[in-house]
């Protein structure tokens, strides 16, 4: 396997295993949120899911965003003023329409709406395109490799004599 292909395999690895540690806490937070592990005394979100579901990916978003950027695509940089946070979110907000539209599809075309199902459609298929589109999109939009660089053979364009070298101005 080439350099190249090395340097990919260790970026698709390094991105899923941040994505699954980013899941894993939403979905402990989400279920303590809304279920509060079985007790109803601590579940304190147990009325407003939707909620509980933001706040638990939100703070997935977060440990993603670190992941990814200090880790998974730690030999790319980043353009973007804020380090690519807002296109970071941007894409993660975007792409979380893709498992939803599994979820529908599933439900409302194929006509199922039992809880595997569910989980399949949307925490199955939904998230691994989902995640698929993430890594690319990140890796072209938000963490972009470096541009090599190149000698100049134009002379024209570049001028081996630095200004302070050359004397008075027009001697």
């Amino acid at each position: 396997m080439g350099e190249r292909w090395e340097r990919f395999a260790g970026e698709v690895g390094r991105f899923l295993a941040v994505g699954l540690l980013a899941t894993i806490v939403a979905l402990i937070l989400f279920n303590f949120l809304v279920h509060g592990f079985n007790t109803a005394d601590f579940a304190l979100l147990n009325d407003q899911p939707e909620l509980a579901y933001l706040i638990a990916n939100l703070v997935g978003m977060t440990i993603s965003f670190g992941g990814t950027k200090g880790w998974a695509f730690r030999e790319r940089e980043t353009n973007h003023p804020d380090g690519g946070l807002a296109a970071f979110v941007l894409i993660n907000l975007a792409t979380m329409l893709i498992p939803m539209a599994c979820l529908w599809i599933s439900r409302n075309v194929v006509g199922v709406d039992d809880p595997i199902s569910d989980n399949i459609s949307a925490n199955v298929v939904g998230l691994l395109l989902a995640n698929t589109a993430r890594f690319f999109l990140f890796r072209e939009l938000v963490f972009t490799h470096p541009e090599p660089v190149t000698a100049t053979t134009d002379r024209s364009t570049t001028d081996p004599v630095p200004p302070s070298a050359r004397g008075p101005v027009g001697g």
